[in-house]
């Protein structure tokens, strides 16, 4: 399995869970604390503190301490990088399979 294909893995089960997915729209509109998120999709503080360390492990997601509080923001840069390369890799097989029609 390549690398790419092992990092869409990935981003696949961090938006695979309709939980995950809602914190992630919610951490579209800026940075939160877990207390924030818990407030905004209605879920207990351990089950959000569960989704936000498999969307870390998954590079969706950035912490930052701020004295004791914790904020997430989305992890921008990976995500564009990702779906940036999985773009370039699907025009690179379309025209290899256009050359072999050819």
């Amino acid at each position: 399995m390549s690398d790419l294909c092992s990092e869409i893995e990935k981003f696949g089960k961090g938006i695979g869970n309709a939980s995950r997915y809602r914190i992630i729209e919610a951490l579209l509109k800026g940075r939160k604390t877990v207390g924030e998120l818990v407030g905004i999709v209605k879920l207990s503080q351990p089950a959000v503190s569960q989704h936000l360390k498999v969307l870390k492990a998954c590079n969706l997601v950035i912490d930052e301490r701020r004295g004791q509080e914790i904020f997430y923001t989305l992890n921008s840069k990976y995500t564009l990088d990702l779906l940036m390369n999985l773009v370039s890799d699907v025009k690179k097989q379309r025209s290899n399979t256009k050359n072999k029609n050819k």
